[in-house]
């Protein structure tokens, strides 16, 4: 690769996500959406369609065949690709997809300039491990209000933090919060304090 140059600090924007709890799901507070001018639909569509031939291309390297969708959702862009035998590239826990989602991330800068909150999916993954986790979410959230104590999840990827914090917060009589460094972040599931 040549150039990896991006304008951002250590984070990565998943982890800027993660850091905002209470923020709208794949979205941001509205004092961040007035101090960064929101990109227009027209140019989250050019960022899927920029990632979705990035995408076709290292699918065409790897000889992988999949069909891909380009799409806007949540206001950020969103690039599925669905098909048979793309497990390879999911890997174990979805590390691997998380790798590709910030190669495809790179690829839409180098050609916009500007920083992308691109999603990608690969043969669902991303949907299932969502409901997974709103089960293992409402789980903590059982157990919390069973004992009154607070409850430690497995260390998890930004992504999956974030569907943990959105299950949780929409829960009365919870919080939850991050701690940890990655990649041993975790969520502390508790009971609210007045």
């Amino acid at each position: 690769m040549t150039d990896t140059s991006v304008p951002q600090t250590d984070q990565s924007l998943d982890d800027e996500l993660d850091a905002q709890p209470d923020a709208v799901e794949d979205g941001e507070d509205e004092d961040v959406k007035e101090a960064d001018a929101a990109p227009s639909d027209t140019d989250l569509f050019r960022q899927s369609e920029i990632a979705a031939d990035y995408v076709e291309g290292l699918l065409d390297i790897l000889d992988y065949d999949g069909d891909i969708d380009e799409l806007v959702s949540a206001g950020r862009p969103v690039v599925e690709v669905v098909g048979g035998r793309l497990q390879p590239l999911v890997g174990q826990r979805g590390a691997t997809l998380e790798a590709l989602q910030e190669l495809t991330r790179l690829a839409v800068f180098r050609q916009t300039g500007t920083p992308s909150r691109l999603l990608l999916d690969v043969g669902g993954y991303r949907a299932n491990r969502r409901k997974e986790l709103a089960a293992v979410a409402k789980n903590a959230v059982e157990k919390v209000k069973e004992y009154g104590e607070p409850v430690r999840l497995e260390a998890m990827s930004a992504f999956e933090r974030k569907c943990v914090h959105d299950v949780v917060n929409a829960l009365a009589g919870v919080e939850s919060e991050s701690e940890g460094v990655e990649p041993n972040r975790r969520i502390v599931v508790r009971p609210v304090t007045d």
